[in-house]
Formats: structure tokens, sequence, C-alpha cells
């Protein structure tokens, strides 16, 4: 059974860049270290600091430099150890003052050094801390890339982000971009307290991207579909009209599947890799944070009481207008209180039965579909020069061909 998994993974192409954009480097020693002949190989471990279990996040970090991009005083990058072996290559951006942490899983075939000022900026424009990684086998990261990698790759990172830097979980925002919808969903679904989540042009599984599948295997990978229900707290999803590669119709999908939806942000014309040109990406972001920040944290959950009651916590969020009043995309859509996604055998096709009277809601699931006219947002890409939008126009976040069909081998 293994190998029709693997070879479903083989199909979903993982693109690392080649050769990472990006080094690594070790620290020296400190200085005190150095002249003590006695502790030599206690300065051998450099920075490397043991961490407490907790979960099975990982099992050490320490302090490294990276090379090929800015040095700035507000960044710090960790190697940091998976419970399956690998060491993975995170950097935690500091942001003075800020309350909220963003946890950033980016998107395929880029690593670190392509995403470096883009996590500065967003750090700075959103005023939150930002911690971001590069999956097993990217960038600097050892091992080679594969599903459950990356589920424990960002296992280590979020223990880091508590045990490290003393995030707390009711104040972290899991971000996913495309296949780092996989790895964000997987852990939102298992953290009860967790503040928030944003999807940026998800997928539902990696089946579903490339073949128009109506049910969920059992060798499927990333099975996203299946775990938005049991996530929480409040979803943004982010999605291009125009992606050639995800089509919107998987974000859709996951925004309607939400129990706590958000305002979703449907891009007229944006692609799979350019949305942040766009001048309402970071303007709906900072709308999505600002809101979440002057929101009560999640209150402690009740485990013996959870399976019978609904999740109905939701954060401050703006009327819709009533061109934003789709009928597909109500933003004001109540949550789907008379399904048990936990309990369900077929959570896609119960929720669907019980809640979606309308054929069109599973047509935008299973079959992508052309992008609708009646998108709400500009249709314009960002023309001005300021910051953000500038450096983003140079950078290269993604390969348009990172979720095509490739010709598997028989291993």
């Amino acid at each position: 059974m293994g190998a029709v998994t693997s070879t479903v993974a083989a199909r979903f192409a993982f693109f690392p860049p080649n050769p990472p954009s990006y080094g690594v480097e070790q620290l020296p020693p400190p200085p005190a270290a150095a002249a003590a002949p006695a502790a030599g190989a206690a300065a051998a471990e450099g920075e490397e600091v043991k961490e407490k279990g907790g979960g099975g996040g990982g099992g050490s970090s320490r302090v490294v430099e990276l090379t090929g991009v800015p040095r700035r005083g507000n960044v710090e990058a960790r190697r940091l150890r998976t419970k399956r072996g690998t060491e993975v290559v995170a950097m935690h951006v500091r942001q003075a003052g800020a309350k909220l942490t963003l946890l950033y899983s980016h998107g395929n075939a880029a690593d670190l050094g392509q995403m470096y000022e883009l996590f500065v900026e967003l750090s700075s424009h959103l005023n939150v801390n930002l911690m971001g990684y590069d999956y097993s086998g990217y960038g600097q990261s050892s091992g080679k890339p594969s599903e459950q990698n990356t589920y424990a790759d960002i296992e280590a990172v979020y223990r880091c982000l508590i045990e490290t830097y003393g995030a707390s979980e009711d104040n972290i925002i899991l971000y996913g971009q495309s296949v780092g919808s996989g790895p964000t969903l997987d852990l939102a679904s298992r953290l009860t307290r967790l503040r928030a989540v944003v999807l940026h042009s998800p997928i539902l599984s990696g089946l579903r991207v490339m073949y128009p599948v109506k049910h969920t295997y059992w060798f499927d990978i990333y099975k996203n579909i299946d775990k938005i229900p049991l996530v929480r707290c409040p979803v943004l999803v982010i999605h291009g009209t125009a992606d050639e590669v995800v089509d919107c119709s998987h974000g859709r999908a996951l925004w309607e599947l939400a129990k706590v939806k958000y305002e979703p942000l449907w891009i007229k014309g944006g692609n799979h890799c350019n949305l942040e040109l766009y001048p309402e990406y970071i303007k709906h972001l900072k709308k999505f944070v600002g809101a979440i920040e002057k929101s009560p944290p999640p209150p402690p959950i009740d485990e013996s009481t959870e399976a019978s009651r609904p999740s109905d916590r939701a954060p401050t969020e703006p009327e819709c207008t009533a061109e934003d009043s789709r009928k597909s995309t109500d933003c004001r859509d109540k949550t789907r209180s008379s399904v048990d996604y936990r309990h369900s055998t077929d959570r896609r096709e119960k929720a669907r039965g019980s809640t979606d009277r309308r054929d069109k809601g599973r047509k935008s699931v299973d079959h992508p579909e052309k992008p609708r006219a009646s998108v709400d947002q500009s249709d314009r890409p960002r023309k001005s020069v300021d910051r953000f939008g500038g450096m983003m126009k140079s950078v290269r976040l993604c390969n348009i061909d990172c979720f095509k069909v490739t010709a598997t081998s028989g291993s």
C-alpha cells in the first residue's frame, strides 16, 4: 500500500530549488568556551539547545547564520532536528511590540533565500513575529521531500516557537501557501487553541490537483478536504481566479468547509505565483490580522464535551457588501453545526448532503471550473513602486510546473 502512496507523491512532484538560493554557516564558539580546554566537547556543540519533548515536535536546535541574504539584526536562523531524523533550517523575524506570530509554510519550488525579503516585509507590514522554514530536502535542510516529512518539519518549527521564542499556541497564526497548506492544515487540525489559519492558493488534496476525483482515497496525500472541518479557529482563504496550477475551486471548497469562516479574498486575474503583487492582498491580510488581534484568544477546550458541542467562536468580521454576498461565497454563512465532522467516515459527502442544497457547490469541489467574472476584487496588479510591491516583483516564488503530472519510475 505504501508503494501506491509513494507513486502518488512522486506524480505530485516536489521541486526544491537546485542549487539552493542561500547557504548556512556555523557560528563560531563563544570566546569563553574557546578559552576553556576542559569544555572543548561542549564548545563543539556551539549554540545547540536541547529541547524538551512536549508532543514530539523535535529534539534539538542550534543557531546558524544564513549566507547569500542580507544580514538583519532582527532575524535569527536555526537548524532544528525533527522526530523523523532530518534537520530543517528555519528563520525567525522578530518585530518589536508584536503580539502575534505567523508560522509560514511556503509553496513548492521555493526556499528561504527566495522568501527571505518577503518574510521580513510581511513581519513589518503586519506587525507580527514571523517564522519561516524549509521542508526536508529544500534549501539547506537535510533529507528528502515527502508528505510525512513536511508534517514532522512543521511540528519541529512549532515546538521551537513555543520553547525557544516563548510564543503560545493561542497567539500563533498558521499560514500555508500552495503545497504548504498541507502541513498547515495537518497541524491546525490537531491544535485546540490555535489563533487563526491563512490558506494561500491551497489544495483540496494532492490527487485532486491532478484528477477530478469525487472521493478521498486512502493513497491520496495532503487530504486537506478531510482536515479543514477539524480546524476550530478562524480561516482566511486567498486564491486567484486565474490560477492555472491549482484551480480557484480548491480554495472556494475549503472555505465552504471551514467551521469558522473569515471573509475570503478571491483576487480577480491573480494566478498561482503573483498574488502578493496585488494591493488587495496585503490590505486584506492586514485587516484579517487586525481583527484576529482584537478578538479574544480561544478558551480552553473541554475534550469531554467537545464532541457534542459545535465550535462557533468567530473573530470580529466586516459586514458583507451586496457585491461580496455571492451565492457560493457568503462570508456570513453560518457554521455547519448540524454535522459532526469528527465522527463522519465520509466527511465530505455528509457535509455536502446536510448543508449544501445547491448542486453547484459539489461541482466546485470536484470539477475545476472557469473563474467567475463576478469577482469583487480589482483586476489590476499593483503598479506602484512602494516597498512591498516593488520588492515582490523581483522575487520568483514558484515553478509554474510545480503540480504538473510527471512520469514515474518503478520505485
